[in-house]
């Protein structure tokens, strides 16, 4: 593979904080396949969270979308998909081909077969209007957005890594990210979208035992680890997510950034 775009890292960095960083510990096949998969999954989450585009319109846009994931990708194709919803959605999910392209032809059809899962599980919340009722309901969301992630990539540390993992347990690593997330935007979901990701009868309390839950299959899931590379990338992300949630229970709205940046010297120092 010569060269991984640079400009495909400088849009990671633009997009995520929390995963550039840990990125960059990888080695060099496993640095360029997560890189690639991370804006491929962002590109699809900005159409599933886009404000502008009616739940219908995502439906079809994601299921469609999803199948092109399922064969060589054709970008005319896609553009057309899109249709006129590419003046609102951002450069990340336009030049979603080129992610794909970036991606080391090893580890393609791992990407595409998750991104492929993400789509249609994305395109059939939007359509439910991400209405989760019950615990099994919410299982289902934090699989497709997070928990189908953590298999994605356990079985890139097989690929490249010679890592083997348990998939229940890469599971609960993902949705216990996202548990975090559901926790610290519940306000902002409510009033920006109209949108609630708890259970009904639930309280903040139990989404809390929610998230912990998973965390907990997400330290289980670290001792599995034997590679510093892959254990450094994991740390980072679920560190922050530990604190986050410390700090929620403590009533404050998100980590300061110097504890943040604390946080990443700890990661690379222990």
């Amino acid at each position: 593979m010569s060269g991984f775009p640079k400009d495909a890292m400088r849009m990671l960095k633009e997009t995520s904080r929390t995963f550039y960083i840990p990125i960059t510990f990888l080695q060099k096949e496993l640095k360029y396949s997560v890189a690639s998969a991370y804006l491929v999954f962002r590109a699809i989450d900005e159409i599933e969270d886009h404000e502008e585009i009616d739940n219908d319109a995502k439906y079809t846009i994601l299921m469609q979308v999803g199948d092109l994931f399922k064969r060589p990708f054709n970008n005319e194709e896609y553009l057309r998909i899109l249709g006129p919803t590419k003046e609102q959605l951002p450069e990340v999910s336009l030049r979603l081909e080129e992610w794909l392209q970036a991606c080391p032809k090893d580890a393609l059809p791992i990407v595409t077969n998750a991104a492929y899962e993400m789509a249609c599980g994305m395109a059939k919340w939007a359509k439910a209007n991400w209405n989760i009722r019950t615990r099994e309901d919410l299982d289902d969301y934090t699989y497709y957005v997070a928990g189908l992630v953590g298999v994605m990539l356990s079985d890139l540390w097989e690929l490249y890594g010679e890592e083997k993992t348990d998939r229940d347990l890469a599971i609960g690593y993902g949705r216990g990210l996202q548990a975090v997330n559901i926790l610290r935007n519940q306000k902002e979901d409510l009033d920006e979208r109209g949108v609630s990701f708890v259970p009904e009868g639930w309280n903040r309390a139990e989404l809390f035992k929610y998230a912990e839950e998973n965390l907990a299959k997400a330290d289980q899931y670290m001792k599995s680890l034997n590679k510093r590379s892959i254990i450094l990338f994991c740390r980072l992300p679920l560190a922050l997510a530990h604190k986050t949630l410390k700090a929620l229970k403590e009533g404050r709205e998100k980590m300061s950034r110097a504890e943040v940046e604390q946080t990443v010297e700890e990661v690379q120092t222990n």
